[in-house]
């Protein structure tokens, strides 16, 4: 049987490199994107752009509705907050330290990885990749290293494949320690098209045809937290972002 993962990819900069690594480790890839209502669902185009320059096995796109929860101004219509922190200090934990913002997806990570388990179990896929980050990220609980590790002893104690001694499950997220200058040079040097992916949490229309990038109707905000670390990794790494913005 050849080497078989589950990539969670929501076709951002941060799982889209953790699926080239896993690519590059050479696994089959099976990935898993997920439509749950949320307010930038353009990024589901970029995960099946993603998928395909990558050669996946499978994807799978597993559709649900957070709107009906809400609690995040991902699945309601609370604003998205704009330039809450300064460019230069985009994605510091100390800038966030005692904050959780609003865009954070109540128990998203855990519900993601859940699907992922499921799958994997299936398949009898030993290795669940995330592209969890506890360094340039938002401040969000579920990509802490001690929830991956909870969130992997849970997964070898409740899954039968796990009790028979099959399969023992490992949380695999390879980004965890590396600021997204790195995490973007890494994606380059594996040949990963960045103008594949999308970061931005908060979409905005435009008038005009894009001459390049081919996302229809949309452009990133440019204001956004997760707009503002990835403008941060592209230019700390050196190079141009090639999403239009």
């Amino acid at each position: 049987m050849s080497k078989r993962a589950v990539v969670l990819l929501s076709g951002g900069v941060d799982s889209s490199t953790t699926a080239a690594i896993a690519k590059a480790e050479g696994y089959e890839i099976y990935a898993l994107s997920f439509d749950y209502a949320q307010r930038h669902r353009v990024e589901l185009e970029s995960a099946r752009r993603v998928a395909e320059s990558l050669g996946v096995k499978k994807q799978l796109i597993i559709k649900f509705d957070l709107r009906e929860i809400g609690g995040s101004a991902l699945t309601s219509d609370i604003d998205v907050p704009k330039n809450r922190i300064r460019n230069s200090e985009a994605g510091s934990r100390d800038t966030e330290k005692s904050e959780i913002p609003i865009t954070y997806v109540p128990a998203r990570n855990t519900i993601f990885l859940s699907f992922g388990l499921s799958w994997a179990e299936v398949l009898e896929a030993p290795d669940i990749f995330i592209g969890a980050n506890a360094i340039d990220y938002s401040g969000y609980p579920d990509c802490r290293p001690e929830y991956l590790k909870a969130f992997e002893t849970m997964a070898n104690l409740s899954t039968k494949v796990s009790t028979e001694g099959k399969v023992k499950f490992a949380i695999k997220a390879p980004l965890l320690y590396l600021t997204k200058s790195e995490i973007i040079k890494k994606g380059t040097e594996l040949g990963l098209d960045y103008s594949l992916t999308w970061s931005c949490y908060d979409p905005q229309p435009i008038i005009l045809p894009l001459v390049k990038g081919g996302w229809g109707d949309f452009v990133p905000c440019g204001r956004c937290d997760s707009c503002l670390i990835r403008a941060k990794g592209f230019k700390e790494a050196g190079l141009k972002d090639p999403l239009p913005a």
